[in-house]
């Protein structure tokens, strides 16, 4: 949603954090490689309704390039084809194993014209993002921050200017398939 710039309120902004689902330990492989467990397939699924419902088409995603990540999002756009597997997504190496300093550091250099970003990412940092916005603005209950958890943020700054006080969350799931 954008407002009428001759208003004097900066356009609204939305941050959506997922974090990736149910991943599988039955496989000796690195953490990085790690695919998607059953439920974790199902569980995204889900969370694909769930954010097509919650934001629609987003104008970007920034997804971890772990395994379970990428397939996360896959997952969520084969279960919404048309709204978000039209998304551009960006795959970026920093959010994996990422602090929310980093993932904050990686958000404020979006464009202005970037309205609704949607980060697909890992615990602790997701989660820990995700409790530091709304420390500050206490506006809703963050639950336990759980595998395929999504968090909405009205961003009311600029992307620049993100961090504690300057977003207020909005919606707080998680989906099961």
């Amino acid at each position: 949603m954008t407002m009428d710039p001759g208003a004097g309120v900066p356009p609204l902004r939305r941050l959506v954090l997922l974090r990736h689902a149910k991943s599988s330990r039955e496989l000796d492989l690195p953490d990085v490689e790690r695919p998607l467990s059953g439920r974790g397939r199902r569980d995204a699924a889900a969370a694909g309704h769930r954010l097509a419902a919650l934001v629609g088409r987003p104008d970007l995603v920034i997804c971890s390039t772990a395994v379970r990540t990428r397939q996360t999002w896959a997952q969520a756009c084969e279960a919404e084809p048309e709204v978000l597997g039209t998304a551009p997504v960006r795959f970026e190496a920093a959010v994996y194993e990422a602090w929310s300093d980093t993932l904050l550091d990686l958000l404020r250099e979006l464009p202005a014209a970037v309205g609704t970003v949607v980060l697909v990412g890992h615990g602790p940092g997701v989660p820990d993002l995700a409790e530091r916005l709304n420390r500050t603005s206490g506006d809703g209950p963050l639950g336990k921050f759980r595998t395929s958890a999504i968090a909405s943020f009205a961003v009311v700054s600029g992307w620049d200017e993100l961090g504690p006080g300057s977003a207020v969350l909005t919606a707080f799931e998680v989906p099961r398939g």
